[in-house]
């Protein structure tokens, strides 16, 4: 399977949160030609399901959402420049100079530019100030709020980083919404796997909605399938790069990562801890694959599986993962041998649900 060419159709594909269909409807497109069933749920998830030998044993599902950050339009100014807000963590200091894409009601999208002030004309004490989303404007090119209404473009319309995808190396890769396609491309490959190696347990492969947005869309996955066992793969954070080597030990290139923490305190009081069992076999697959397994903590951070935990009267929950540098910017950076291997470990983990594993913490 070639992962890359699948990772940069998916990265080109844009999928703002709440607006994730031409993404879902490709990975659609693609777990049908390995799972044994394929649907889009009534919120927008793609569930992929892989029939087990034993349907007694405990259900699996496998995850990862679609979503890209993004903006919504606030307003639109008499003279065409268009004012938005966040959809998801945008870091502000990358965002003046940017290319764009606006999604208009039609569903079409447009380019645009976040337009920073003429570096001659700007003043020493704002050139190292970072400025506010909500300050900056993105220039069209219309010259009147008409002009940009004709093209179907309203509050509330999303927009997303212009699609970008550049190969440094045979393997290194960057551009846009590496989070979270590159767990899709995952999901593609573990459906493939699997396809060859028959599960005990029936496996769901689900593309998640709305993650950058509430982390809320897998819960609704969840409540459909009734999963006993659920793994979440997301980014880690690389920790290979000047400015975060002295906080993470995972790098690029080095193997799947396994998050053993993760807790987001500004708001949620939310975060997973590892289901132990799920751990430990995650490190014998890996082990028996000849693979390596990197470990990640880390402050600030979730992902669905924090919900998933919680639903019905508990579900195991892992989450697993690659490292990423750069995320939520336009140039996010994966290896593209760390999600081969995640899909492997993963495929590996699923084919060693059986009557004896431990669906219970302890």
């Amino acid at each position: 399977m070639n992962t890359k060419e699948i990772l940069r159709e998916f990265m080109l594909t844009p999928a703002p949160s709440g607006y994730e269909q031409e993404m879902a409807y490709l990975l659609k497109d693609y777990l049908s030609k390995y799972c044994d069933e394929v649907r889009i749920d009534r919120i927008g998830n793609c569930i992929g399901k892989i029939n087990g030998t034993n349907p007694d044993l405990p259900k699996a599902m496998v995850f990862g959402h679609m979503d890209q950050l993004g903006f919504i339009v606030r307003k639109i100014e008499k003279d065409g420049y268009i004012q938005v807000d966040r959809l998801g963590g945008i870091p502000e200091k990358v965002l003046p100079g940017l290319n764009l894409l606006i999604r208009s009601e039609d569903g079409q999208w447009h380019p645009g530019i976040f337009g920073p002030k003429a570096h001659h004309a700007t003043p020493a004490e704002e050139k190292y100030k970072v400025d506010l989303v909500t300050s900056l404007f993105i220039d069209i090119g219309a010259k009147t709020s008409d002009e940009v209404r004709k093209l179907g473009i309203e509050i509330g319309c999303p927009a997303i980083y212009k699609p970008s995808f550049t190969e440094f190396t045979q393997s290194v890769v960057s551009g846009t919404a590496v989070d979270n396609r590159g767990a899709c491309a995952c999901l593609v490959n573990i459906a493939a796997l699997l396809k060859d190696q028959q599960p005990q347990c029936d496996v769901y492969l689900v593309g998640t909605v709305w993650e950058e947005f509430n982390l809320r869309g897998a819960m609704m996955a969840a409540r459909t399938i009734h999963p006993d066992i659920a793994i979440s793969l997301d980014v880690s954070l690389a920790g290979d790069t000047n400015d975060l080597s002295s906080k993470f030990d995972d790098a690029l290139g080095k193997g799947a990562c396994v998050q053993l923490y993760s807790f987001h305190g500004r708001g949620t009081l939310n975060g997973t801890l590892p289901h132990e069992p799920l751990y430990k076999l995650s490190k014998e697959c890996a082990k028996k694959a000849g693979k390596n397994l990197q470990r990640f903590a880390a402050l600030g951070i979730l992902t669905d599986a924090s919900y998933i935990q919680l639903e019905g009267t508990g579900v195991a929950c892992l989450e697993m993962g690659f490292p990423a540098r750069y995320t939520h910017t336009p140039v996010e950076v994966c290896d593209i041998n760390d999600l081969d291997d995640l899909a492997l470990i993963c495929a590996a983990m699923m084919c060693h649900i059986d009557e004896n594993f431990q669906i219970n913490r302890y």
